[in-house]
């Protein structure tokens, strides 16, 4: 694969990884500012018109379950790490598209961390999420190393290192 391909294929990737980044930003924040008692209200509302048509559907009792035992505390760390988890990566990706050097294995190392938690999380929920985002951080991961090594390549011999 050339240059300009991986190149491209590095940025499509980390605005990708961006975009997600700030969803992850706006569902900390908004998570933070609803109740635990505004979330049940709107699992009832969701759920009602299902389980009155059927009271053993999987997902609509899996929801309210859900709503019911979500604790202030549980509320808290979620927010907490998707506010936290979304600005870590708002920074690494301007770093990225700027091409700033400390970006790159900045967001090697912070991606194996997102990397390692999620399969350590994998092993108790078991949920199929984390493996699709595990595998789309990967492929990022190989394309900012890919990426790095062609800017690296490209630089004065006494900024390579720099």
């Amino acid at each position: 694969m050339n240059e300009h391909r991986i190149h491209q294929l590095f940025e499509i990737s980390v605005l990708l990884k961006g975009a997600h980044a700030l969803i992850e930003c706006v569902g900390g924040i908004v998570l933070a500012l609803v109740s635990t008692e505004s979330i049940l209200r709107l699992a009832n509302r969701i759920t009602q018109p299902e389980l009155l048509n059927d009271p053993h559907d999987f997902v609509a009792t899996h929801l309210l379950t859900w709503a019911q035992d979500f604790s202030v505390g549980t509320k808290n760390f979620y927010a907490y790490y998707l506010l936290s988890h979304g600005l870590v990566k708002v920074l690494l990706v301007i770093g990225l598209l700027r091409g700033k050097m400390w970006a790159y294995p900045a967001s090697l190392i912070a991606l194996g961390l997102f990397i390692a938690y999620q399969l350590y999380r994998f092993t108790d929920t078991h949920g199929i999420g984390l493996i699709v985002l595990t595998v789309f951080d990967l492929i990022v991961m190989v394309l900012i190393w890919k990426e790095y090594r062609i800017v690296r390549h490209h630089l004065p011999a006494g900024q390579a290192r720099g």
